[in-house]
């Protein structure tokens, strides 16, 4: 039943078992619960979820994998798996009835990024996503204004949920272990009254522009879209640069800009 690791999936298996006890700690599963795992790898999570849950859905893009994990799984509870690309997959298929989904994974750090946007598609199906990531991208993901690692990232993703940085991994969790220390991330969608972005293709038009080129000023950034005058007639200095603007200061420069859905 060994499988060895594959590069091209960006596979690195976790195995340390003080290590899966603690992250399923933080994620907290329930019996009612209807857990989703992005990547089960070998089952290390998944075992320890099923033993609560009894059935889950898994997406599994390997399909070497899957006869692995339905037979490891199998004793302990109802494995419904899929075998396909998590960015192509359209989670809010799996919910069925009234239980929002939680997602989980230790997401393949050369597509974390990609995987982050396009579960935020399906976020009005989904309770909340517990995901293992490399740190950097998890400390690009919680960074509030002001800081270097504040990005693009940091303000799509909490222009629409909760992010949390839990904990650090370090390399040795995980067979073959990483070049890079790993976190645990929360994310908790959040609820249409406090998402404060109402035209979604402008605001991300407007974020990726603003942070093109980090170095420059929104009025170089903006150049074509808003002249400076119109940026401070936002109450926004045109000479500011992207990192150190709010998500509600980005959704006022989108809905001045006037862009198209």
């Amino acid at each position: 039943m060994s499988h060895r690791a594959k590069k091209r999936f960006g596979q690195n298996f976790l195995h340390d078992a003080s290590v899966i006890q603690r992250i399923v700690d933080v994620i907290d599963p329930h019996a009612d619960d209807h857990m989703v795992e992005i990547g089960p790898g070998q089952a290390a999570l998944t075992i320890p979820l099923l033993r609560v849950v009894s059935e889950m859905d898994a997406i599994e893009v390997d399909r070497d994998l899957i006869p692995i994990v339905e037979r490891t799984c199998s004793p302990v509870g109802n494995v419904n798996l899929t075998n396909a690309d998590a960015l192509k997959f359209d989670f809010s298929t799996l919910r069925h009835d009234e239980r929002p989904l939680r997602l989980v994974g230790n997401l393949p750090y050369n597509i974390s990024t990609p995987i982050l946007f396009h579960v935020l598609e399906s976020r009005a199906a989904i309770k909340d996503m517990h995901f293992m990531l490399q740190k950097e991208v998890v400390d690009r993901m919680a960074a509030g204004p002001g800081s270097k690692t504040y990005g693009r990232l940091s303000v799509m993703l909490q222009a629409y949920c909760d992010v949390t940085h839990l904990f650090d991994i370090g390399p040795g969790a995980f067979d073959p272990p990483p070049k890079v220390d790993s976190s645990i991330v929360r994310l908790v969608p959040k609820p249409d009254d406090q998402i404060v972005i109402t035209h979604h293709a402008a605001f991300a038009q407007i974020v990726k522009q603003c942070f093109e080129q980090r170095r420059k000023t929104l009025r170089n950034n903006l150049k074509g879209i808003l002249d400076g005058d119109a940026i401070e007639a936002l109450g926004i200095n045109p000479s500011a640069r992207a990192e150190t603007l709010s998500v509600e200061d980005f959704q006022t420069l989108a809905e001045a800009a006037g862009i198209t859905e």
